[in-house]
């Protein structure tokens, strides 16, 4: 995949182990991401989030992918290409940093990113918010998903899954 088709305004690229400090700043000032998805961010989780996959899926699926602005590591997502079927990618992970939140941007990378998937064949994207976090499920409605009818059970969350046809 050509992921600098995932982006019009932003330079995308694969994060690895050596940015993992970077993702670390971003994702610790996100405190009330935390509050409902325990437990807090740690450079250890951030380094298990880079290799996790989900059932019948390689790490060749998997772009744990930064967006940039300059030099500044402005949105951290974590993407898996064909699940859970061929057509579909699944979004694991998205936050972008708190200095450009409420500003558009989130919503403009998700945007963006939905044209380039769609432009591959793709026809879907599925996701999971937490339920009861305000500020997610607010994000990702204004962005076209809606919820599957589908929940499950965590450690000490519920999870709603939630879909957009591409």
């Amino acid at each position: 995949m050509d992921i600098s088709r995932l982006s019009s305004g932003y330079l995308v690229r694969r994060l690895g182990e050596n940015d993992i400090e970077d993702i670390f700043a971003l994702c610790r000032k996100n405190e009330l991401y935390y509050k409902y998805c325990p437990p807090f961010v740690t450079r250890r989780s951030i380094a298990d989030d880079m290799k996790a996959l989900p059932p019948r899926k390689e790490a060749s699926d998997k772009y744990y992918l930064g967006y940039y602005d300059g030099d500044k590591l402005i949105a951290v997502m974590d993407l898996i290409l064909g699940y859970p079927d061929e057509k579909t990618a699944f979004i694991g992970f998205f936050m972008t940093d708190t200095s450009v939140q409420k500003a558009g941007i989130g919503s403009g990378i998700i945007r963006d990113l939905c044209a380039g998937l769609r432009d591959m064949g793709l026809t879907g994207i599925r996701l999971g918010w937490v339920k009861g976090n305000p500020q997610a499920e607010h994000f990702w409605r204004k962005n076209g998903f809606s919820e599957t009818g589908v929940t499950y059970d965590t450690d000490g969350y519920t999870v709603v899954v939630a879909q957009r046809v591409l």
